[in-house]
C-alpha cells in the first residue's frame, strides 16, 4: 500500500468576490484564482510554480500551506484534511497547530515580516521557545549562532545582535529562511522569495535552499514568474515544474519536460519568453495571438488558454481539456493530446495559424 504524500490537492478552487463600491449594487465579481487544481506533494519534494501574474501561482501555493481557505475541493497533509483540522470537524488525527508548524512560508519581502524592534537573535529565538520549549536559553543561542554560521553570516554573533533594517536583502532572506527552518517544518513555501535579489543572489540563495532542504528534510513549493529561475531550482532539486495559466495547472513536469518537451501552448509561450530558453527561435514571433491575458474576473469558456493560442479550434470554444498524463512526472490539459477528441475535425479558430494533423500515434493514458 502507497504512503500518502505529504500534502495532497483534490480539486482545489479558491474564488474570490471583490468588493462593490458603496453605490453599486450589482452581484459582486468573482475571481476564479484557483480552479480546479489537483496536485500531490511528496517527501522531500521542490515543486516550482510558474505563469503570469494574476495566473493564481501564488493562492495555490498559500493553499497547499494551510494559509488560504478553499472554496471547493480538499487540501490534506499526511492524509488529514487541513479544514477540518482546523474547524475540529470529524475524526482528527493530527492537530491544527501540528499542521501550521510543519508548513511554512518564506515572503517576497522578507523585511515585511521580521519585526523591525527586534534584534536577529530575538527572531530566530522565538520559534524554538515556542516549540522546543524544554531548550536552556544557552542552547537557544548556540543553535541561533550555528544557524547563522551555516547560511553564512559570519561572524554570526554580530549578525545576530543586528535590527532587520541592518541586513542586506539577501541578509533578510537568510534569516527568513532560517526562521521557517526552526520550525523544523515538513512543507516551505517560497513566494517569489529571491525575485528582488540580484542575479548572482538569486543562485546563490537557491543553491542555499536546496542544501538545507537536504540537512533538514523538507520540501519546498517555490513561487516565480521567472521560467529560468524555476528551471534551476526544480532542475537542483530534483522536482518538477508546474505551469499555471488563470487558476488552472496546465502543464507539469520535470524541467527536462517543461523546457525540452512542453506539451500545452501556453507552456511553449513561457519558454519563448524566457530569453535564455528560446534557442533559435529569437528571429520568430511569440507563439500566441494575443499578448494581453484575460480578465480572470470573466475568463474564457471552454479551454481558458484558447483565446491566445495558436492551435485553438472551435471545440475549445466549449469544452474544458482534462489532464492527459504522458508519462509518470508529466501531465497536460490540451486536446491535442488525444488522438481521437473532436478537436481534430472541428474547424480552426480565426487567425490561427495553419494546422496539419500532427496528432501524435499513440494518445497517452488518462489521469488517474
Amino acid at each position: 500500500m502507497s504512503r500518502d504524500p505529504l500534502v495532497s490537492l483534490e480539486d482545489v478552487e479558491v474564488h474570490f468576490e471583490e468588493e462593490k463600491g458603496l453605490f453599486d449594487f450589482g452581484d459582486p465579481d468573482v475571481v476564479r484564482a484557483v480552479d480546479g487544481v489537483s496536485l500531490d506533494i511528496e517527501e522531500n519534494d521542490v515543486v516550482a510554480l510558474v505563469g503570469e501574474s494574476g495566473c493564481g501561482k501564488t493562492t495555490l501555493g498559500k493553499t497547499s500551506i494551510g494559509l488560504q481557505r478553499p472554496t471547493g475541493g480538499s487540501v490534506r497533509y499526511r492524509g488529514q484534511d487541513i479544514w477540518d483540522a482546523k474547524d475540529n470537524r470529524g475524526d482528527v488525527d493530527i492537530p491544527f497547530e501540528e499542521i501550521r508548524r510543519s508548513l511554512q512560508i518564506i515572503h517576497q519581502d522578507p523585511g515585511s515580516s521580521l519585526n523591525p524592534n527586534r534584534r536577529v537573535m530575538k527572531i530566530l529565538e522565538a520559534p524554538l521557545k515556542r516549540w522546543q520549549r524544554d531548550m536552556s536559553a544557552g542552547d537557544r543561542r548556540r543553535e541561533v549562532l550555528t544557524m547563522l554560521e551555516r547560511v553564512g553570516m559570519t561572524p554570526p554573533e554580530d549578525y545576530a545582535g543586528r535590527y532587520p533594517h541592518q541586513l542586506s536583502g539577501g541578509e533578510k532572506q537568510r534569516v527568513a529562511l532560517i526562521r521557517a527552518l526552526l520550525m523544523d517544518p515538513d512543507l516551505i513555501l517560497a513566494d517569489e522569495a529571491i525575485s528582488a535579489l540580484d542575479v548572482s543572489l538569486r543562485v546563490e540563495m537557491m543553491d542555499l535552499m536546496l542544501e538545507l532542504q537536504e540537512q533538514f528534510d523538507t520540501s519546498f513549493v517555490a513561487v516565480s514568474h521567472d521560467l529560468s529561475n524555476a528551471r534551476y531550482f526544480a532542475s537542483h532539486g530534483g522536482g518538477r515544474i508546474g505551469v499555471m495559466y488563470l487558476g488552472r495547472l496546465v502543464e507539469i513536469g520535470t524541467p527536462e519536460q517543461i523546457i525540452n518537451d512542453p506539451q500545452h501552448p501556453y507552456t511553449k509561450v513561457l519558454r519563448w519568453a524566457t530569453p535564455d530558453l528560446r534557442a533559435g527561435s529569437s528571429s520568430e514571433g511569440p507563439p500566441v495571438r494575443k499578448i494581453d491575458i484575460p480578465d480572470p474576473k470573466n475568463p474564457p469558456s471552454g479551454c481558458r488558454f484558447h483565446t491566445r493560442c495558436p492551435k485553438a479550434r472551435e471545440a475549445c470554444r466549449s469544452q474544458q481539456p482534462r489532464s492527459y498524463r504522458l508519462d509518470e512526472d508529466h501531465e497536460a490539459a490540451c486536446f491535442r493530446l488525444e488522438q481521437d477528441h473532436e478537436y481534430w475535425s472541428s474547424d480552426p479558430l480565426p487567425d490561427t495559424e495553419p494546422d496539419a494533423d500532427d496528432r501524435s500515434s499513440t494518445a497517452p493514458s488518462t489521469q488517474d
